[in-house]
């Protein structure tokens, strides 16, 4: 497909994300996605050993292959889809291309959560509790009314790249099928990659293929997304690019750490997870203005992104792809000669 197609797509995407929202959960690829992991999982389980301190290649070799065919059906059905839009006028290929990488991204949707936690926090620290289950899988039981609005900031600032630009990212670069397959691996991680037991289930070696595949897709997508972060912020985030990597580090994850630490730092909140990180530690104790403040930083970070970000790379797709035709040339050349 032509750069004009897939940009013109991005647009219709985001479009439709903001005014119609989420499809009907019977017709969402995304919960398909997750219909099939977990009934993989289900069956993975089953083979798997209890002890997350015991080697299961076993479990890790069935967990793989499980990825590997419903990651090539996904593929697939993705390619063919966008190869039949292919037929039509690029306008018309265009909008519904738009319409068919809704699914596979949700910003409206993380926002307008995000927004209810704080609106439950404004009732009681019990409702903005029982609110932030909806976004997170940690036990929030706990959690102090600072704490639950960290964690809904820091929700915001991962999925800011999860949900939209890294999806974006693999959009414009292969298509729907990039897309597609970057939604499939990160719903895995989501749903598989935990590194030792969650709720009664070991995932310690299960889960290792799904987390790996969704590092590796996600690693660019992340720090880029951090950067459009520092760059919504104007020349103070620019000031804080040096300080970024060593905050972002702190995190477990290799990548969700860079859009949490760039969110908190423009912000100049810290944003703790209890027990395992604290991002910015010398920043100031986040308060509704900061959510509010989080969620127009997320709204820039992702219009530099379109608009700086997709037309980069949809300048080096074509790039590429004229260097490939090259090579095809010159390859048939000595073919025939």
């Amino acid at each position: 497909m032509s750069a004009l197609t897939l940009g013109l797509a991005c647009w219709v995407a985001l479009l439709v994300d903001r005014w119609l929202g989420e499809p009907a959960l019977r017709w969402h690829p995304v919960v398909w996605m997750g219909n099939t992991l977990a009934r993989g999982g289900d069956w993975v389980q089953q083979r798997t050993h209890q002890n997350p301190q015991q080697r299961d290649l076993m479990a890790f070799c069935f967990a793989a292959c499980l990825w590997l065919a419903g990651a090539a059906l996904v593929v697939a059905v993705a390619y063919a889809l966008q190869a039949a839009l292919e037929q039509l006028p690029w306008w018309v290929a265009a909008v519904l291309l738009g319409f068919l990488l809704k699914p596979l991204l949700a910003w409206a949707m993380l926002k307008t959560e995000v927004c209810a936690v704080e609106s439950a926090l404004a009732q009681s620290l019990s409702e903005g509790r029982k609110r932030l289950r909806w976004l997170v899988s940690r036990d929030v039981s706990r959690l102090s009314e600072v704490q639950v609005r960290e964690s809904a900031i820091e929700t915001l600032a991962e999925n800011l790249n999860d949900s939209v630009v890294a999806p974006l990212f693999w959009f414009v670069l292969f298509g729907l099928p990039g897309a597609a397959l970057y939604r499939f691996a990160n719903t895995a991680d989501a749903m598989w990659g935990y590194p030792g037991v969650y709720q009664g289930r070991n995932w310690a070696w299960a889960g290792k293929f799904a987390a790996r595949a969704d590092d590796v897709l996600s690693w660019l997508p992340a720090r880029i997304t951090a950067l459009c972060l520092l760059l919504a912020a104007g020349l103070p985030g620019l000031q804080l690019v040096q300080q970024l990597p060593l905050d972002a580090r702190r995190t477990p994850s290799p990548n969700s750490g860079w859009p949490m630490a760039a969110m908190a730092l423009v912000l100049g909140v810290a944003l703790r997870k209890p027990g395992v990180y604290v991002l910015n530690s010398q920043g100031l104790h986040a308060g509704a203005a900061h959510t509010r403040q989080a969620l127009r930083l997320g709204n820039l970070a992702l219009l530099l992104f379109v608009l700086l970000g997709c037309t980069a790379l949809l300048m080096l797709r074509q790039s590429v792809l004229a260097w490939v035709d090259i090579a095809t040339l010159f390859i048939a050349a000595g073919v025939l000669l």
